[in-house]
């Protein structure tokens, strides 16, 4: 293990990406001073940079050190999101990020860490779900992602409440649809028996008024066709 004790800004060429090119780098261990150069940072089987001052973001090439068993990176000022390149930390045992100002979201890639005993995210500005509580991330309890206000979902007690509308869900969409399809069904069959009774009644109306016009004249005309002809008989004597 290599304990790093800075109060500086550490770039992120120190830390990997141009190590073959650095010359020296010193590190306190256990209040001895030692340098190091050279490939020989790549075979770090830990890393402590925890209670100094070290701010921007976490650099993404710190999670191509993946023979690393451990990495404490707390009591920081460390910003921005947990880089995504950490799933990348194949090796990893003990992961301490707490007590820094982190925000995003936690990958729920991490859960794939499966050699992760120790976690901790706390006391940062993180937000969203936790990921699912699968793997190692089954044992981590509450204190792991404490001192976050908007991280939500187990082990915390907060519930994820999604901010997007509410959607019907299927079962009820269906139904209504259903209930939608039947009243207008019955609608349009009452549309159509009321125009057919109102319009059968009017034929049958106006079809009887005919047919006593056609009989009356019909009688008017035998009745007054013999009248006409006696007329004429008795008018001629």
């Amino acid at each position: 293990m290599i304990s790093v004790q800075l109060h500086v800004y550490v770039p992120t060429e120190i830390i990997i990406g141009a190590i073959d090119e650095l010359k020296e780098l010193g590190f306190i261990t256990k209040s001895l001073e030692n340098y190091y150069k050279g490939g020989i940072l790549n075979y770090m089987s830990g890393i402590d940079v925890s209670c100094n001052q070290l701010t921007r973001e976490i650099p993404r090439e710190m999670g191509q050190l993946s023979e690393l068993h451990s990495m404490n990176l707390s009591y920081n000022q460390f910003a921005g999101p947990i880089p995504p390149t950490f799933k990348n930390l194949s090796q990893i045992e003990s992961l301490d990020l707490s007590h820094n100002n982190l925000n995003g979201t936690i990958s729920p890639e991490l859960i794939e860490l499966n050699y992760l005993e120790v976690f901790s995210v706390a006391h940062n500005n993180l937000s969203g779900r936790i990921p699912d509580m699968k793997n190692q991330f089954s044992t981590f309890n509450e204190s792991s992602y404490e001192g976050n206000q908007l991280l939500c979902g187990p082990p915390l007690s907060r519930s994820c409440i999604s901010t997007a509308p509410i959607s019907k869900a299927p079962n009820e969409e269906d139904e209504n649809e259903d209930k939608e399809n039947i009243v207008s069904f019955y609608g349009s069959f009452a549309g159509s028996y009321l125009v057919f009774l109102v319009g059968t009644i009017g034929v049958i109306y106006f079809t009887s008024q005919r047919r006593a016009m056609c009989f009356l004249y019909v009688v008017d005309s035998w009745c007054a066709f013999p009248l006409y002809k006696l007329y004429r008989l008795f008018s001629c004597k």
